[in-house]
């Protein structure tokens, strides 16, 4: 708080909410398709009895499945009030309070005179349907439905060439070379967790073969390749957590905040293939097992976005999940997890592309642990 921010969205505990707000910080409390923090920290409102103006409700990195089919801030209410929030406060915490907090209460946030006219009408204050929207007075959405026509906007050329992989990847790029002679390595692991944004930094004892270290026993392969000046450049690395079976690896140009490609496979050559097809496409999500492609989620634009319709996007997207679950990746909307793999701001372990970041010291780290 010293050092400027006003508000956060990391908090993952009762006691990390506590604290934000008694140093004089707004707590924003997340629901994302993978971020489940409302519940851990409502109870600073439902129980510690704490202030419920200087808490706001917010998203974080919703899958278009997420938003298609089950809402957006509505689905972060509704979601509240099931951990025990009463209506009213939630609906506070989603609309005048965040208005208050970016000085902007005078224009959103309450029904009153002056604000614009951007209104929900709903039957229930628990399970907040959404019968109809008015977007600045004029009725936009009945019943689920758009009841106007959007204007379309064309991305400009230079926004839809952004992938710059330098030459084809092979096997050979995804692999790690182990000292000479060595049988046995041990390197340190990026852990995954279920439903939450930060790692753990774990170790683990591989094996080598032909000089080159073996992903196994519930680990597999992970790679951050540049893709913005073409320099070809890959740091390797070993990732945990996701469960994958099988010969496969899933890339994605998603990886917050530097958005370099980020590949995680059991095989090196799927890696190559998925890398590859997403140069093809200009950016998006492929998975790939056996040689083939079992799902594709284009996004073309700047390799983060799509221009499709977001119903299409969702299918592919549900596409996506379904086939890494296929894979054996058992965890809630995985995917969320893998596009913060690069995001060096969250403990405790990540790759970048100067190498493995430990987060816990704000340091670069080598991937052996008997090596500095």
């Amino acid at each position: 708080m010293a050092g400027g921010p006003s508000d956060d969205h990391e908090g993952t505990l009762e006691s990390d909410a506590v604290d934000r707000v008694r140093q004089g910080m707004r707590s924003m409390l997340r629901l994302g398709s993978a971020w489940y923090d409302i519940q851990s920290q409502i109870t600073a409102i439902t129980e510690k009895g704490l202030d419920p103006r200087n808490f706001i409700l917010c998203t974080d990195d919703c899958h278009s499945g997420t938003l298609v089919h089950e809402g957006h801030m509505n689905r972060a209410v509704r979601h509240a009030i099931a951990c025990g929030c009463d209506p009213l406060i939630a609906i506070q915490m989603a609309t005048i309070n965040t208005a208050t907090h970016f000085g902007l209460e005078r224009e959103l946030g309450s029904i009153a005179p002056g604000r614009r006219a951007d209104l929900i009408l709903t039957s229930d204050l628990r399970t907040l349907p959404i019968d109809r929207v008015f977007a600045r007075g004029v009725s936009v959405a009945e019943a689920g439905r758009l009841t106007v026509d959007c204007p379309h906007h064309d991305w400009p050329d230079y926004a839809r060439v952004t992938f710059r992989l330098g030459r084809a990847k092979t096997a050979g790029d995804f692999a790690i070379a182990a000292r000479h002679g060595a049988e046995n390595v041990t390197v340190r692991v990026i852990e995954v967790v279920e439903n939450q944004a930060p790692t753990r930094a774990l170790t683990a004892d591989l094996a080598v073969t032909d000089g080159k270290v073996e992903a196994q026993g519930g680990v597999a392969h992970i790679a951050l390749i540049e893709r913005h000046r073409a320099t070809g450049h890959v740091v390797n690395g070993i990732v945990s957590g996701f469960g994958y079976r099988g010969r496969m690896a899933i890339a994605s140009t998603v990886a917050h905040d530097c958005h370099h490609m980020i590949v995680v496979g059991t095989d090196r050559d799927q890696m190559a293939l998925a890398a590859n097809r997403l140069a093809e496409v200009g950016g998006g999500v492929s998975l790939w097992r056996d040689g083939n492609e079992l799902a594709l989620v284009e996004l073309p634009i700047a390799g983060l976005m799509s221009d499709s319709p977001a119903h299409e996007v969702a299918d592919k997207g549900q596409a996506l999940v379904a086939a890494m679950a296929d894979c054996g990746c058992t965890l809630n909307n995985a995917y969320m997890q893998h596009s913060l793999l690069a995001l060096v701001v969250i403990p405790e372990l990540r790759i970048s592309d100067i190498g493995l970041i430990d987060m816990t010291r704000f340091a670069v780290t080598h991937l052996f642990v008997n090596e500095a």
